[in-house]
């Protein structure tokens, strides 16, 4: 009894976030860099501020718009995740990039990616996904 009570009144550091429909893009041979996607819900705020996967020498969050009539990519330091809404990486978009691929990345396989969470307080927490790897043309999951 005594030993449940000191279980709840330690606090939680859990970041709560969900992962759904995670997925990364196949490469072709010698190919150096690839996506991954996903959506990510938190149920309290927090950041995105780490991606590592044993697939890439370097994992980065990045974002992509349009300048000028041009497609510019650049990384970003960290994804906020605002409490109860869902921030959804997609090509085209918010996503993470993997460079200096190990290997090429085959349709069919599972790729292992951690995301690393910071709360407000600053508590970090590590959640690993395991992500299909799906076709080269694909540009979100079903098609």
């Amino acid at each position: 009894m005594i030993a449940c009570a000191l279980l709840s009144a330690i606090p939680a550091v859990h970041a709560q976030v969900s992962v759904t429909d995670p997925w990364v893009r196949a490469t072709v041979s010698q190919q150096k860099a690839t996506g991954a996607f996903m959506k990510l819900t938190a149920a309290a705020d927090t950041t995105l501020v780490e991606v590592h996967s044993p697939l890439a020498g370097v994992a980065e969050i990045h974002t992509m718009t349009m300048t000028d009539g041009r497609m510019q990519m650049r990384p970003v330091a960290q994804l906020p995740l605002p409490a109860g809404q869902t921030v959804e990486l997609k090509p085209g978009g918010l996503h993470v990039m993997f460079f200096d691929l190990k290997a090429q990345v085959k349709e069919g396989d599972m790729a292992p990616i951690s995301l690393v969470f910071e709360r407000a307080d600053g508590t970090r927490e590590t959640l690993e996904v395991s992500a299909p790897i799906r076709p080269l043309g694909m540009k979100r999951p079903g098609h």
